[in-house]
């Protein structure tokens, strides 16, 4: 007679939860080390001390598994972010604020080593992928119109900048001991100002 596989929680939904969370924090620890493709399905159940077989009651394979990671951490990602910026009304700090949230990301949400996520997934996977970094972006774009508008920034082209101030804030991850760590987040809090032509204090 089959055994039934273990409940973790009070309730099912609990359960459903706690195991999705643990599949997760698997997924990422275990893309922090190696690329995409080197991981198995069986590796993140055996990370997360769940069963193989108990996985295919939530995801049908890895890369289901991943996009739902990836709406999950966009998801908190957003959530944090506009909770920072709920009591700034300035523009320019406002964009201060998003550059120092995106630097504190990594290594979670930039995702490393191996080949590039666009060879190893599905088309479909790589849609849904670029509608989780579309929402990103947006959020981005929206507090440049808004500082543009103001007066704090220059007209320029957003189809364009917006890319290329991610690809800056996404380039490298951002060093953990200080005091590099400090230096690192204010060298390219200022480029990424002196790049968008924000107006910068006067040195003393």
């Amino acid at each position: 007679m089959a055994t039934m596989p273990k409940i973790i929680g009070a309730t099912l939904a609990e359960h459903r939860t706690r195991t999705r969370t643990a599949l997760f924090d698997a997924l990422s620890a275990l893309m922090r080390e190696r690329g995409f493709d080197a991981i198995s399905l069986a590796d993140i159940a055996g990370r997360a001390g769940i069963g193989r077989t108990a996985v295919y009651n939530h995801f049908p394979d890895k890369e289901t598994l991943l996009l739902a990671f990836i709406e999950h951490e966009t998801e908190q990602y957003l959530a944090g972010l506009e909770e920072a910026l709920a009591h700034v009304s300035e523009p320019v700090e406002k964009l201060r604020v998003y550059v120092r949230q995106q630097l504190a990301l990594a290594p979670d949400y930039h995702f490393a080593p191996g080949p590039d996520l666009k060879q190893v997934i599905s088309r479909g996977g790589l849609s849904r992928l670029r509608g989780h970094v579309a929402q990103v972006e947006n959020l981005l774009r929206g507090i440049l119109r808004e500082a543009i508008a103001a007066g704090d920034l220059p007209e320029q082209n957003l189809d364009s900048v917006v890319p290329l101030v991610h690809s800056c804030l996404s380039g490298r991850p951002t060093p953990s001991e200080e005091p590099e760590r400090s230096a690192y987040l204010d060298s390219t809090e200022a480029f990424v100002l002196r790049a968008v032509g924000a107006r910068q204090p006067a040195i003393v």
